[in-house]
Parts: C-alpha cells; sequence; structure tokens
C-alpha cells in the first residue's frame, strides 16, 4: 500500500512546474509538424524526429558520464515503449495533421488522459479509478472541447479516419503510460530511459520510411521545414522525454497523461505571443474548466472540503 501512495500521490509544485513545460514542448510538436508535412511524407517527418532525437540523448548521456544499459529484457522493455509512445502515436497523429487542423488533432490527443484512467485502472494495482479522477477527466475534457471550439470540429469533422487515428494515438500513448512505469522498477534514470526508447524507435521505423516513403526520391526541403524538423525532434522529443520520464517516475501514469489537457492550451499562448492571435473569452473559460478539471484529478478539491467539513 506504501507504493500505491507514493506513485498515486498529488503532484508537487516542482511535478505541475516539470508538466507544464513538458505541455509547451509537446504543444509545439503540433506546430512543427503543421509546418514539415507540407513538404514531407508522414514516416520520414517522424524518422527524422525520433533519429535526431536519438543522437542528441546519446550525446547528452556521453557529456553526463552515463551509458546505456545493454541487456536483452531492457531492450525488449525498449522496443515496446518505442512502439506505443513513439512510432504509433507519432505516425497516427503526423498522418492525421495531413487531414485535418492541429486544433483538431489536439482535442482528439486530449482524451489520452480518459483512456489512461481505464488502462491504469484494469492494469495496475496502485492506480485505481476514482470518481473524483472520471469527473475531473470528463470536466478537463469539455473546457479543452469548449477553448477550441466546435466550429473547429465542425470544419474538420468530415475527415472521419484522421480523426479516429488521432483517438487511437491517445490510446496508444495511454497504453505507454502505465507500461512505463516499470522502467522505475529497473532503476533506469529517465535519460536512460528516454534515450533507450527513442533509438529502439528510430530502429524499428527506419526500414518502414525507407520502404513507404523512399526519401531518395523527394525534393530538399526547405529552410522552414528543416528548422520545424530540428524543432521537434530535439525540444518536442529529446528534452521532452526527459521530462516525460522524470514525471512518469515519480507521479504515476495518470498524473503524467494529464499534460494532454494543458497541450491546447499551451498551443493557443504560443499562438498569442508569436503569431500575434488574438485570446477569445471561450478559451480563458475552456483553460478555466481545464484546470479545474486538473484540480479535481489531483485530488485536492476533495481533501479540502472533507477538511471543511471536519472544521466546520
Amino acid at each position: 500500500m506504501s507504493t500505491a501512495r507514493q506513485i498515486n500521490k498529488p503532484m508537487s509544485p516542482l511535478e505541475w512546474g516539470l508538466l507544464v513545460t513538458l505541455s509547451v514542448l509537446w504543444g509545439g510538436s503540433f506546430f512543427f509538424n503543421g509546418i514539415a508535412v507540407r513538404e514531407l511524407p508522414t514516416f520520414t517527418v517522424v524518422v527524422v524526429r525520433v533519429a535526431l532525437a536519438a543522437l542528441i540523448l546519446l550525446v547528452v548521456m556521453g557529456i553526463t558520464g552515463q551509458k546505456l544499459p545493454w541487456n536483452y529484457r531492457l531492450w525488449v522493455a525498449f522496443l515496446v515503449m518505442g512502439l506505443l509512445n513513439n512510432v504509433v502515436p507519432f505516425s497516427l497523429i503526423v498522418w492525421g495533421q495531413s487531414h485535418i487542423a492541429s486544433g483538431v488533432a489536439s482535442i482528439l490527443n486530449a482524451t489520452t488522459p480518459l483512456f489512461t484512467v481505464v488502462v491504469a485502472h484494469v492494469f495496475t494495482s496502485d492506480e485505481k479509478m476514482t470518481g473524483g479522477r472520471l469527473l475531473g477527466v470528463l470536466v478537463g475534457l469539455a473546457g479543452v472541447a469548449m477553448m477550441i471550439g466546435g466550429d473547429a470540429l465542425g470544419t474538420f469533422g468530415l475527415d472521419i479516419l484522421a480523426q479516429l487515428a488521432c483517438l487511437a494515438a491517445g490510446i496508444s500513448y495511454a497504453i505507454a503510460g502505465v507500461f512505463g512505469c516499470q522502467f522505475q522498477a529497473m532503476a533506469i534514470t529517465p535519460l536512460a530511459t528516454a534515450t533507450g526508447q527513442i533509438t529502439a524507435s528510430s530502429i524499428i521505423l527506419l526500414p518502414i520510411m525507407l520502404v513507404a516513403d523512399k526519401p531518395w526520391t523527394l525534393a530538399m526541403p526547405g529552410i522552414e521545414t528543416l528548422g520545424a524538423l530540428v524543432g521537434v525532434a530535439a525540444l518536442s522529443t529529446a528534452l521532452a522525454y526527459i521530462l516525460y520520464f522524470r514525471i512518469l517516475a515519480t507521479a504515476g501514469a495518470t498524473n503524467l497523461l494529464l499534460v494532454t489537457f494543458l497541450i491546447p492550451v499551451s498551443a493557443i499562448l504560443l499562438g498569442v505571443l508569436v503569431l500575434h492571435e488574438v485570446l477569445l473569452a471561450k478559451h480563458f473559460l475552456g483553460m478555466a474548466m481545464i484546470g479545474l478539471g486538473l484540480a479535481a484529478i489531483d485530488g485536492r478539491p476533495w481533501r479540502l472540503a472533507k477538511q471543511a467539513i471536519k472544521t466546520g
């Protein structure tokens, strides 16, 4: 029972800060993908993303004096984690963004915590579903939908396959979040875990890309596309996954996947600051609901209410 309390505990201020930072990094991935898919096919974008990120992480490991473990059991876990957390969702989302808007993709991606609550309830002993968590997820999803607006769904909702692909990516992320908890028991550092799964993803994806995209036949992409590829690899993948496994190790799968609620928020804020977009009233309302949902899943409102009843 002590393990359950440690893994499923409310997040500390540091963990919340890391979660917000991760949301900004992953929110930027939708922007980078949106640029890259204009000139490059799906698997090429994804392979460049994971391969460059793997190189960056291997260099970081060398600089910090860490070594990547090499044993069969661990690399099987890396391959499974890479498949669930990179190969499947990255490919589905990038393909989906070729057909629907980034905002719609981020809404569908925000269903991940809902799937995670169910997956964690079924496959773990320490992250069982509670009424407060389920209510928080539903409130948060409502906030995401309000923030983006029904007009986005109406405009791009005709491409059913692309939307289903993004939903399937959310399910894959949810399973990966629960599966990834085992790396804590293996005593693997967050940096080594991130490096291992990204390297494994590159190994899986490279032959697929060579067969499907025939990259030697593609035209040289422009400077914006190259910059987007570097950004999505270095920031939205290499740095993001160091934070991802750090949060996963201490806060648990359900808390970690709350980041998908914050991704649309960070995307809108980046749009306002960088692209000078206008933040509307619905965005403030949506963000407020997302905050309530996060707080409900974290459990603090329920504890405060219980304390108020006891003291009252």
